[in-house]
């Protein structure tokens, strides 16, 4: 919609960021988990994923390395669905997700997990934050290291006979040309022993599993 139309409708205008799909991600979770199953979310950005989880009664866990989101996140919770349950109630921890292990042991969270569900930075095509941690102001090869590592935290937590899904669409380095995004993340799952069972039509989302 162009910008005078939104003004006149009262429309504001997005972030600078995306907002995830809700209705992807209840398809994902009812496609891909089991009834009541627990959720890793390793870069888990905004509320949605979590608020998702909490309606479908499925106990949800992200991480994200902003305390100002993860603040947000909680807020908006608690706006959309009132005093749930501490068990469904979603959970955002503060942290750095190469670190996730680290964070999810110093927060008190414990066993294995039904689903890894993300929507990773993709690379530096959106900027977050100033921090150096910020996986998203590092250069290609440092992103896909750090990358890498979250991914392989994620999945150590994971259950056998489960999927990890990461929503992912390919980007361009500042030439233009195509990095191959979605074949490193399908790597990153590989080597940490997981195999790819389904790609969708859409260039947008792929899935592993155990």
């Amino acid at each position: 919609l162009g910008d005078v139309y939104k003004r006149q409708q009262g429309i504001q205008a997005m972030a600078t960021t995306s907002i995830f799909d809700p209705v992807l991600t209840e398809l994902s979770y009812r496609w891909f988990n089991i009834e009541g199953g627990r959720i890793l979310d390793p870069f888990a950005g905004g509320s949605v994923r979590g608020i998702v989880a909490a309606k479908l009664n499925m106990p949800y866990v992200g991480n994200d390395l902003r305390e100002k989101q993860v603040v947000a996140n909680i807020e908006n919770a608690k706006e959309v669905l009132g005093n749930m349950p501490a068990d469904i109630a979603p959970r955002w921890t503060v942290g750095d997700s190469t670190q996730l292990e680290d964070v999810l042991q110093k927060n008190g969270v414990t066993g294995d997990f039904d689903m890894v569900f993300s929507c990773p930075p993709y690379a530096d095509l959106e900027v977050y934050s100033n921090d150096p941690r910020d996986i998203s102001n590092m250069d290609y090869p440092q992103f896909l290291e750090a990358y890498k590592a979250a991914i392989k935290q994620a999945c150590a937590r994971l259950k056998n006979n489960r999927f990890a899904v990461f929503v992912v669409g390919d980007i361009r380095d500042k030439k233009g040309i195509y990095r191959n995004f979605i074949g490193h993340t399908i790597e990153a799952f590989t080597e940490c022993g997981l195999c790819l069972l389904y790609t969708s039509p859409s260039p947008r989302d792929s899935t592993s599993s155990r």
